[in-house]
């Protein structure tokens, strides 16, 4: 093999054709919705992590579980990068009519690049938080919300934090 890049060959590389089932693709026997979104600080340092809180409503008429998963899309990277990755997901069970607010950590390592060595690099980041991949087509509904948030400082490998 010559050519190593993973373009069009994994479901993080496959550039505008989405995947016939992407991660977290399913039906439910009842309906959820996310609000609001809080990302903090939304402003933070090369080597901080991110906090994330998102409530999980149970809009339907039975209890249910959903996978909430949570990406990050890098808006500008010095090197080629995913369209989105996956940072965190959790499985929860919420009864009909009721919510659960949830709490998650974003690694500052999990926003690496890789550039002859794992690099943490400045610049503005979107997190996504929802029941399946941002931009995802499906027949079931499941909202994918987003928010921004801005990472300071310059570029350094991850070891130097």
């Amino acid at each position: 093999i010559e050519n190593y890049t993973m373009e069009g060959r994994t479901y993080r590389y496959y550039g505008q054709e989405a995947p016939l089932y992407p991660f977290g693709y399913g039906l439910s026997y009842t309906t959820f919705r996310y609000r609001d979104l809080v990302l903090s600080p939304p402003v933070l340092p090369i080597c901080a992590n991110l906090s994330v809180s998102v409530v999980l409503e149970n809009t339907g008429l039975r209890d249910g579980e959903e996978v909430v998963q949570l990406y990050l899309r890098w808006e500008q990277s010095s090197v080629p990068v995913p369209r989105w990755q996956l940072v965190a997901f959790r499985r929860v069970a919420v009864l009909a009519g009721r919510e659960a607010k949830l709490s998650f950590q974003v690694l500052a390592e999990q926003r690496t690049v890789w550039a002859q060595d794992w690099r943490l690099e400045p610049g503005t980041f979107t997190l996504f938080a929802g029941g399946q991949q941002p931009g995802q087509k499906t027949r079931a509904p499941s909202e994918v919300l987003s928010a921004r948030f801005s990472v300071t400082g310059t570029a350094r490998p991850l070891r130097g934090c």
